[in-house]
């Protein structure tokens, strides 16, 4: 379905110079339609921010591997083959950093300042936007305004949006691949279903477990013993923690919880809270476990599971080690590890398409960490879609909201983000580029982890051929 344009503005808007907007901007302008890019740096700068050039990189210089055995290096192969612009400047200013990508952050900004800059279709202008719905009016906008939202424009996002509110993603419990954890130990099932009834035997209870693991898999259960649970419990409680930004301490403890933190409350403090036991038997004792941990169907191929509780302030190194000690998750592959920080992000499971459009103002995109892409790479190529995307309801004189020239298979990571993001999820939470979001491979399955990367690589650059 099409709406038509009526008194169309001559240019693109694109709030944020952050690398979503940066690769936005750019984008756009390679189809030779004007763009104002609006930064509010240096007028105002945000809590994390002190360089006054665009695409400020802040938390780390590295984007991550290179191998296209790794999904985030697979993205950006797929991003260099798109051309842009980040991914190249990148590769420019690249430092020795093994096999990952990592940059000279001042050298990185400055070039994209320079290359935006310097494009006779982009005009940047310094300043605070205060009116996105003025803009909206005749124009298309890309809010690409990142994860620290400036407090009045979010409250327009938010009135836009008609959210209660935009969410701030406090503390996040690490995401594990479904193909990594031990059934040796873990077993299927809800609370309650799983207990052995008085009535039945033994033979009765395990066919009944049988036929629920068939049909319920929403929740998979890790039972501890008395031992095991007091060793991750030590563990837990010694293991480092990530220093907060001051202006993050003051938000972060309201209704959410580090498990480290609790678990510092006292031994048993965690098995009356999200470790308790009450409602299972484990199969392989018929006995009540000490523990549980409980892990949550994150997607809806089943292929990713949330660590239910697990909110962590634990550093990524820490996390693989003390989670890893919880029996059935020896070999765990974690896809995305707990995070504490403040994210303003919008629900695009319910307010986006795979286009980064939204569903009820067709005028209006979203890119980068407000949609609930996370990470430096994923902020781009969501830059990249809403770009390419804007610029294709510009030319054509219409708002598309069905079909879209730009729509990218989700056999592609580009796709699979944008997909991730868009489809309806009732505990929707910011996803980083994983193998996991990406459809199966068709046949026999490949056991060997690499080989199967692998695979999904060849498949991906294969799709993206036939764009």
């Amino acid at each position: 379905m099409a709406r038509k344009r009526v008194g169309m503005k001559d240019y693109i808007t694109v709030i944020g110079g952050g690398l979503a907007g940066c690769e936005a901007a750019y984008q756009i302008a390679k189809q030779k339609i004007k763009v104002r890019l609006y930064e509010m740096k240096p007028q105002k700068y945000t809590p994390a921010h002190s360089n006054e050039n665009l695409a400020e990189v802040v938390c780390s210089n590295s984007f991550k591997s290179n191998l296209l055995t790794n999904a985030c290096g697979l993205l950006k192969e797929e991003l260099r083959r798109l051309d842009s612009l980040l991914i190249r400047i990148a590769d420019e200013t690249k430092v020795p950093a093994g096999q990952a990508l990592a940059v000279d952050r001042g050298s990185f900004a400055e070039r994209v300042t320079e290359e935006i800059r310097k494009n006779s279709y982009i005009e940047v202008i310094n300043e605070e936007v205060t009116n996105i719905k003025q803009m909206l009016q005749g124009g298309i906008v890309i809010v690409a305004t990142g994860p620290l939202t400036a407090d009045g424009l979010a409250k327009q996002i938010q009135e836009l949006t008609g959210q209660d509110k935009l969410y701030f993603y406090d503390a996040a419990a690490p995401i594990i691949q479904k193909d990594s954890i031990n059934f040796d130990i873990a077993f299927y099932g809800d609370r309650y279903s799983q207990e052995k009834k008085k009535e039945e035997t033994e033979a009765q209870w395990k066919k009944r477990l049988a036929k629920q693991e068939r049909e319920e898999q929403s929740y998979i259960n890790l039972p501890m013993t008395k031992e095991e649970y007091e060793a991750f419990w030590k563990e837990l409680v010694e293991a480092e923690v990530v220093t907060l930004h001051e202006f993050e301490k003051r938000e972060i403890f309201e209704g959410c919880m580090p498990i480290e933190i609790m678990a510092k409350r006292g031994i048993d403090t965690l098995r009356f809270g999200p470790l308790k036991p009450v409602g299972f038997d484990d199969p392989r004792t018929a006995r009540r476990p000490y523990a549980i941990v409980q892990l949550r169907q994150d997607d809806k191929q089943a292929s990713l599971y949330n660590m239910v509780g697990f909110q962590t302030n634990l550093k990524f190194g820490e996390q693989k080690r003390v989670f890893s000690k919880i029996p059935g998750l020896q070999q765990a592959e974690f896809i995305k590890y707990g995070v504490m920080h403040r994210n303003t992000y919008i629900n695009s499971s319910q307010l986006l398409n795979e286009t980064y459009q939204s569903k009820n103002i067709p005028n209006l995109y979203f890119a980068g960490q407000i949609t609930g892409v996370e990470g430096y790479v994923e902020s781009i190529s969501s830059g990249l879609v809403a770009g390419l995307n804007a610029s294709h309801d510009f030319r054509d004189g219409v708002f598309w909201d069905g079909v879209k020239k730009h729509r990218f298979s989700e056999e592609t990571v580009i796709g699979a983000l944008a997909k991730y993001i868009s489809t309806p999820n009732d505990k929707f939470q910011p996803m980083n580029a994983n193998f996991g979001i990406l459809p199966e491979l068709e046949g026999k399955k490949i056991k060997d982890k690499k080989q199967r990367y692998e695979k999904l690589a060849e498949r991906s650059l294969r799709s993206l051929e036939r764009k």
